[in-house]
C-alpha cells in the first residue's frame, strides 16, 4: 500500500521559478516509474514535493534536490540519470534528452509537427490546447509484415505492454500508459501522432551493434591523442541513405528475432554488404562474424531513444552492444563494405566532435568512457557521464 502523504499534489505553485521547475519535475517522473515500478501518484508526488520545499529558489537547487534524492533510493540503477546542468535551465527538462522528437519536417515528408515548447514535453504539465498533427507514412499503411495494422482496424486488438504473439510490445523502460486505445510515448510529447515511419504503435526495437578498434601506427602501436593523453579508439561507422547522417550500423529487430542475432546480421548487412556475397563468401563471413561476436561485449545503452522518428504514439527503442576487437586481427581480415541501408561505411575516430544520427553519438561516449579512451580534449570534461 502506498502512503497517502506521497499522493500528487493538486494544485501547482504560482512562483515563476518554482512553475517552471514543474514543468522540469513533471519530465522525470515518466522515467522514474518506469525504473522503479511504483504508481503516478507515488513518484510524480515525491517529485513535486521538492518544487514545494524549494519555492522561489534557482531551478539548479530543485534539479539538485532531485539528484540527491535518486542516489540514496535504488532508482539510479536502472541507468536513468538526471543531468544538473541541462536541468539548471528554464528551457526545461526536454531541452537535450528529447530534442530530435520534435524536429520538422518529419523525415521522408514535408509535414511540420507542432511546436512543443521545452516546458510543455511532459504529459503531467497541463496543455488543453495541443493540437498535434496527424500523419502515418503511406509505406506503413500499405500494410508491410513489419507494420501494424490502423488502431481502427476492427480485427487488430495489440496485446500492449507485453509480448504479443511473436511481436514484442514491451518497453525497455517499464509499463507506458495507453490513452484512448493508443500508446502514449513516455518521453513526452513531439507534436505529432500516428506512427510517422514506424511500423509499430508503441516502442519500435532495434539493435545497435558498436564495433571498435585501437587507432595503431604503421607499427602496430596504440595512438594515444596529444592532449588528454588517453588512446584513440575507432568505431564502424556507416552513412545512412534515408538521410545522409553518419551512424552506427544498427536496424530493427524482426518478430521472435533474438538481439543477439539482429546485432550480427545488421553488422553483416551493412558494414559488410553480406547479403550481395557468393555461397562461400557467406560462409567465410560468418566464421569471423562469430569470433567477433562470440566474445564477452559491453551493453552500453538498453531503452527510449531520442530519434527523428518518434512520434506521440510510436517510438525507437533499442539495445546498443560494444563489441571490441582488442588486437585489431579480427577485423583485418574482414573488409568494410557498404550494403542494404548504408551509402558508405568506414572506421572512425571516437571523440565529443562526432555528429552523429539519432542518440548515437550518445552510445559512442558511453563507449569511450567505459574503454578509458579519448573523447574530449578538455580535461575537465573528458568520459564524464552523460
Amino acid at each position: 500500500m502506498e502512503p497517502a502523504t506521497f499522493r500528487c499534489w493538486d494544485h501547482r505553485p504560482t512562483d515563476g521559478a518554482t512553475g517552471r521547475a514543474v514543468g522540469l519535475i513533471s519530465a522525470w517522473a515518466s522515467p522514474l516509474r518506469s525504473c522503479s515500478g511504483l504508481s503516478a501518484n507515488f513518484t510524480d508526488g515525491l517529485l513535486l514535493r521538492f518544487v514545494r520545499i524549494t519555492p522561489g529558489k534557482a531551478l539548479r537547487n530543485v534539479a539538485t534536490a532531485a539528484n540527491n534524492w535518486l542516489r540514496i533510493s535504488s532508482f539510479s540503477s536502472c541507468g536513468f540519470h538526471l543531468n544538473s546542468n541541462i536541468m539548471s535551465g528554464s528551457n526545461g527538462a526536454k531541452e537535450n534528452s528529447h530534442k530530435k522528437a520534435r524536429t520538422s519536417p518529419y523525415p521522408g515528408s514535408k509535414v511540420q509537427r507542432s511546436q512543443v515548447p521545452n516546458e510543455k514535453v511532459g504529459w503531467l504539465v497541463e496543455w488543453q490546447d495541443y493540437n498535434p498533427v496527424e500523419y502515418t507514412a503511406v509505406s506503413v499503411l500499405a500494410g508491410p509484415r513489419w507494420a501494424d495494422p490502423q488502431i481502427s482496424e476492427s480485427n487488430f486488438s495489440p496485446k500492449f505492454n507485453e509480448k504479443d504473439g511473436h511481436v514484442e510490445r514491451k518497453s525497455q523502460n517499464g509499463r507506458y500508459e495507453i490513452k484512448n486505445g493508443r500508446p502514449r510515448n513516455p518521453a513526452g510529447r513531439t507534436g505529432l501522432v500516428g506512427r510517422g515511419l514506424l511500423g509499430r504503435w508503441g516502442p519500435n526495437h532495434a539493435a545497435d551493434p558498436i564495433i571498435t578498434r585501437w587507432k595503431r601506427d604503421k607499427s602496430g602501436n596504440k595512438i594515444t591523442h596529444p592532449i588528454s593523453g588517453k588512446n584513440i579508439l575507432q568505431f564502424v561507422a556507416i552513412k545512412r541513405k534515408d538521410c545522409g547522417e553518419w551512424a552506427i550500423p544498427g536496424g530493427m529487430v524482426d518478430p521472435g528475432e533474438k538481439i543477439s542475432a539482429t546485432l550480427k546480421r545488421e553488422f553483416g548487412e551493412e558494414a559488410l554488404n553480406s547479403l550481395q556475397k557468393s555461397s562461400a563468401e557467406k560462409k567465410q563471413l560468418e566464421e569471423q562474424l562469430h569470433k567477433l561476436f562470440s566474445q564477452e561485449h559491453l551493453v552500453i545503452y538498453k531503452g527510449y531513444v531520442d530519434d527523428p522518428r518518434n512520434t506521440d504514439n510510436a517510438w525507437m527503442e533499442t539495445e546498443a552492444v560494444n563489441y571490441h576487437d582488442e588486437t585489431g586481427e579480427i577485423m583485418d581480415n574482414l573488409t568494410l563494405e557498404a550494403g542494404d541501408d548504408a551509402g558508405k561505411v568506414k572506421w572512425v575516430d571516437i571523440s565529443d566532435k562526432l555528429k552523429l544520427y539519432a542518440s548515437h553519438a550518445q552510445f559512442i561516449k558511453l563507449v569511450a568512457e567505459k574503454r578509458d579512451a579519448h573523447w574530449s580534449e578538455d580535461s575537465e570534461t573528458d568520459c564524464h557521464g552523460l
